[in-house]
């Protein structure tokens, strides 16, 4: 495993010309070639570095007016080499930095398995709008990254960069292990209930999931339309913040924030933070519960207001309404291809859909009903409180020995069913496996949340509590 890649400094590198497009294509897939066939984050492409090589002219030649030949002739006789011409001003903020995007989310020119079976050409589609926006802002597609099947929970082949005999999570676990074993420093996932917040835990990377809707989801393989949400994988918030402005709709950005997307000094007071107890807290595993509240002791000392409240809802209810929506929907999404290929799909898929089928149109409706009563009374309720940020594990414990599950997303539960925003700090470890501290804001709030989360970052590399 290589150390994890900032995003921030990598833009600003290659914005600067250092390393050269052509050099950074040429370490990205000796990198990928020498590490990947352990990790397996990346679906197999025999073409890639020719592919990243045209994409990398390409590019050069759109932002720059220039690009280097595919080939270069050695001079006939000895000259001194001709100092470096200074890179163009205004090159775009993700100028050649090379993202993983996961095999749900369709890639012109790369095909999309979402880790089925089904015969290629089956799942095709336009280019999702996000990975045009990641293109304009100069990013190159390292490749797809691995999902479980359809991005329910038939996992993939990726292994945990931190010890490989661990699940690295799911759905989106080939996108967190590739961040996480120094491949990329930016990679795309989505999550439906658990899999951006989750595998980022497994792996100690930071995962951010904006709100509902606030990144597009057209091209994108549906999971359950009315809870999925694209959501990112970087080392550190500040590259979570740098990939939430070229991705999100309308992104309002802090008076200290660069066009680049370096990092913002934290700034103002600390933020006021709650911790929801009862039925939901106690799905954490014990030695997990025992360490988050040790980071809870730091946070406090370091300054930041922790309150213990209870969610002004039934968790049990939530988990209920939650598991229908997802099902009756996905159910719903694969109703022609299933009819056509149902041997083909895994029996974890399966059975899912099979559970789809069972549930009828009015308790759905009666799910969505009682989903948008919970979000009323969420805003509401943290609002009256005072409430910046609530903190809670990011998953029930470490990753899981072995690859047959890819744990557990109970966690995630109540905000994905809210749609509200969240993001995964690295928080500590139970042995060689990292653990995650999820930090969780208003719906619509993203802004304010990584600003918030700021803070916890900082006291949690105060602390030496990050992973």
């Amino acid at each position: 495993m290589e150390p994890m890649i900032p995003l921030p400094a990598e833009a600003a590198a290659l914005r600067a010309g250092d390393p050269a497009l052509p050099e950074y294509v040429e370490r990205l897939c000796a990198r990928i070639d020498r590490l990947d066939p352990v990790v397996r984050a990346f679906v197999p492409e025999p073409g890639r570095h020719h592919r990243l090589a045209e994409a990398a002219r390409e590019l050069q030649a759109r932002t720059d007016g220039t690009a280097p030949p595919a080939h270069r002739t050695p001079p006939a006789h000895h000259t001194s080499p001709a100092p470096p011409a200074a890179p163009p001003a205004g090159r775009p903020p993700l100028y050649g930095v090379a993202v993983g995007v996961k095999d749900v989310i369709q890639v012109a020119g790369l095909p999309t398995h979402a880790g089925s079976a089904l015969p290629p050409g089956v799942l095709g589609g336009p280019q999702a709008s996000l990975v045009t926006r990641l293109l304009a802002a100069g990013a190159l597609v390292a490749g797809k990254t691995v999902t479980a099947e359809f991005a329910v929970r038939a996992p993939g082949p990726t292994r945990n960069p931190r010890d490989p005999a661990h699940t690295p999570g799911g759905s989106s676990s080939g996108s967190a292990a590739a961040v996480a074993a120094g491949l990329v420093p930016l990679a795309v996932g989505t999550q439906t209930v658990g899999s951006v917040i989750r595998p980022a835990a497994y792996c100690g990377v930071v995962g951010f999931r904006p709100s509902y809707g606030r990144i597009p989801v057209d091209g994108v393989i549906a999971h359950s339309p009315s809870l999925d949400t694209v959501g990112v994988f970087t080392s550190d918030l500040a590259g979570a913040r740098l990939a939430a402005t070229v991705l999100c709709d309308d992104w309002r950005p802090g008076p200290a924030e660069a066009a680049a997307g370096s990092a913002v000094p934290a700034g103002g007071r600390p933020p006021v933070c709650a911790v929801p107890g009862g039925a939901y807290l106690e799905r954490a595993e014990p030695a997990a519960r025992a360490e988050f509240d040790r980071t809870l002791r730091l946070l406090r000392e370091h300054g930041l207001t922790i309150r213990a409240l209870d969610l002004p809802a039934d968790f049990d209810g939530l988990v209920q309404h939650l598991r229908l929506i997802n099902r009756y929907e996905l159910a719903q999404v694969h109703a022609e291809l299933f009819a056509r290929f149902g041997a083909l799909y895994r029996p974890e898929t399966a059975a899912a859909i099979r559970r789809g089928h069972e549930i009828t149109a009015a308790d759905h409706s009666a799910a969505l009903h009682a989903r948008d009563g919970f979000r009323r009374r969420l805003a509401a309720f943290t609002a009256d409180e005072g409430i910046d940020l609530w903190l809670t594990p990011a998953a029930t414990g470490p990753a899981p020995r072995g690859l047959d599950s890819t744990g557990d997303a109970v966690m995630s539960l109540p905000w994905s069913y809210a749609g509200a925003p969240a993001v995964t700090l690295p928080a500590g470890r139970l042995g060689r496996l990292p653990l995650g501290l999820q930090c969780v804001g208003a719906v619509g709030a993203d802004e304010e949340l990584l600003a918030c989360a700021a803070h916890v970052e900082q006291a949690l590399a105060g602390a030496g509590k990050s992973g």
